[in-house]
């Protein structure tokens, strides 16, 4: 697997390893119409391993656009090798009768995926340690780096969408002050800021408010809520209750390795469901279009 400079690119996709279309079924599920609009991902029948670790069997899974979706699960009931699936670090075994997917293609190159798909996440956030100014982090995105290095050269059209992303987000005070003094809610709206540079049409949320404290965490769940109604598709990734933002609309259960659940968020977020999933008795409230779970 090739590696870019931002190690793995975590927070705006990864390296881009093209499946073999000569031996993996590339055509597009026989049940959508050609005029339809792709899914994110389309999975059908692939088994997936981390090193010599089998995660997934005989997996199948769509994930449309326009349709917000939280991905709940116990730890290592697979989550973070489906994302590394959507992200293209993780690949499937080549088989027979087996497809998996991106916006209806087998291919794509790092820059054409960067347009798509975006990514928040606490890993990449720990591995983002530059000396660096918060526009320099935000900028870093068109480089594929972490920070600016000498031979970057931001244009002045960079440092114009750089501003407008942070403007979104309310942190134009933060363009000028060292990213490694900021705390860790500011750096992480950076790193949103950041995923937003190349416009993508999906933004992957992995445990966006784990290690933030509350005031931060409002304000990642209020981002999150505001993006999805501009036109953004979200995929969570979490375990949190209480991060499924009222804008999400299906939720997907995996457990051991395998899709136990896949439906509409008010027929799979309840007690029963949620205390099957985990193995747990717990309650589930829900305030004003939020999720909270309590011990039984």
């Amino acid at each position: 697997m090739r590696h870019m400079e931002d190690r793995g690119a975590k927070i705006l996709v990864c390296d881009m390893l093209p499946l073999l279309s000569t031996e993996i079924n590339s055509k597009v599920h026989p049940s959508r119409s050609m005029t339809s609009i792709p899914p994110i991902i389309h999975i059908d029948n692939a088994t997936v391993y981390r090193g010599n670790h089998k995660v997934f069997e005989n997996l199948s899974l769509t994930l449309e656009q326009n349709r917000h979706t939280a991905i709940l699960g116990p730890n290592g009931a697979g989550k973070t090798t489906l994302l590394k699936l959507i992200t293209r670090e993780t690949l499937p075994m080549v088989k027979e009768n087996s497809a998996c997917l991106l916006f209806g293609q087998d291919r794509f190159t790092i820059w054409d995926l960067r347009k798509k798909i975006g990514i928040v996440s606490q890993d990449f956030q720990n591995d983002y340690r530059a000396l660096a100014s918060g526009e320099q982090v935000v900028l870093s995105a068109f480089f594929g780096s972490v920070g600016i290095h000498s031979h970057n050269v931001p244009t002045e059209s960079m440092r114009e969408r750089a501003r407008h992303c942070m403007q979104q987000l309310d942190i134009v005070s933060l363009a000028q002050r060292q990213y490694l003094h900021l705390s860790t809610g500011e750096q992480r709206r950076l790193l949103l800021a950041r995923a937003l540079v190349h416009e993508p049409q999906v933004l992957i949320f992995d445990e966006p408010t784990n290690g933030l404290d509350l005031k931060a965490s409002m304000q990642i769940l209020a981002d999150m809520s505001r993006l999805a109604r501009s036109g953004v598709t979200l995929i969570l990734v979490t375990h949190h209750i209480h991060e499924i933002v009222p804008e999400i609309e299906q939720l997907v259960f995996l457990k051991n390795g395998a899709v136990v659940n896949h439906g509409n968020k008010e027929d799979l977020l309840t007690s029963q469901q949620i205390s099957k999933l985990y193995d747990v008795p717990v309650n589930i409230h829900q305030h004003e279009s939020f999720y909270q779970a309590t011990p039984c």
